[in-house]
């Protein structure tokens, strides 16, 4: 139990657990959440990507490796405090839940939009060459954000998250870094309701004895088994929060007002499956991410750090 790894560092040191395990996770796994985004924004028409693998390998063809990381920084940055405070929601619920929500949906908020910037400027530049073969007298233009590309000239550099930040705050305010809060509630507390149980249960089943704590590969396993579990249950959120919060979009996809709005266009267009988009993709994020985070918890990594503290 998360419980029974509690120290004398007490909240403060989980926070610290929580935001080097996020640092650790994130560094590893955010070539496949970039591959979930765009999955997820698939719409039927303008699909450019038929699994995780083939989007990795035309990404990096397309974007160079580095393509891979399109708003790592952004996420980087403030994964920190959002897994901090998700790990430690324990101690004080119903705060922790708002904090993280309020981390939370900014960071993915800008996240989406620089991930998905390469799958928007390889749409835009393939309908555009094949206007251009069709008709050479006419170009389209067309203004997009964050890339534009037209046949013969080269892509503009894509804004930084800074850039769109502030561009988001002068066209529509706060509220445009906090477009699809309400998703991300309905996402992240189903998410919170099944995976600490649910770790709690199988970390439980490898404890040493009545008393003895679980070793340190029983904790990663149940994390991994139930981060993946969790995410899995909760992707057709996901989905729609991805889908509200994706800023672009092609001329023949769907734009949408709301979550009621976004649950009936996608069934009515693409079906139930189309909830499914990026499942598998999800789960390997979420399953290391939440393995390692129990792994620096089990070895005390935030109560060691504070060990050093005067007074301690």
């Amino acid at each position: 139990r998360l419980d029974s790894q509690v120290s004398a560092g007490g909240l403060p040191a989980k926070l610290i657990n929580g935001g080097i395990a996020g640092l650790i996770g994130v560094s590893c796994v955010f070539p496949i959440d970039l591959a979930k985004t765009r999955l997820q924004n698939q719409q039927n028409g303008s699909r450019l990507y038929t699994s995780m693998s083939d989007c990795l390998i035309k990404t990096i063809r397309s974007e160079g490796y580095f393509g891979m990381y399109r708003g790592s920084a952004v996420n980087l940055t403030l994964v920190t405090p959002e897994k901090a405070i998700k790990l430690a929601w324990f101690f004080i619920l119903y705060l922790c839940l708002w904090s993280q929500v309020i981390v939370t949906t900014p960071m993915e908020m800008l996240k989406i939009q620089l991930q998905d910037a390469g799958r928007i400027g390889k749409r835009f530049k393939e309908m555009e060459e094949n206007q251009y073969e069709i008709d050479r007298g006419q170009t389209a233009q067309r203004k997009l954000m964050p890339e534009t590309v037209v046949p013969g000239t080269a892509p503009t550099k894509s804004p930084t998250a800074m850039q769109l930040t502030r561009e988001l705050l002068k066209e529509k305010g706060i509220a445009g870094l906090y477009k699809g809060l309400g998703a991300t509630l309905l996402r992240d507390v189903p998410f919170s309701i099944i995976y600490f149980p649910l770790f709690a249960n199988l970390n439980d089943l490898g404890k040493r004895g009545a008393e003895g704590p679980a070793p340190f590969y029983v904790s990663f396993l149940a994390g991994c088994l139930a981060g993946s579990t969790a995410a899995v249950a909760v992707n057709p959120v996901d989905v729609i929060k991805t889908r509200i919060q994706s800023m672009n979009r092609g001329s023949t996809e769907e734009t949408y007002s709301g979550v009621t709005d976004c649950i009936s266009k996608i069934m009515k267009n693409e079906g139930p499956s189309a909830f499914l988009k990026g499942a598998y993709c999800r789960a390997l994020v979420i399953a290391p991410l939440f393995g390692i985070a129990q792994v620096v918890y089990f070895f005390g990594v935030g109560e060691y750090i504070l060990s050093f503290l005067p007074g301690n």
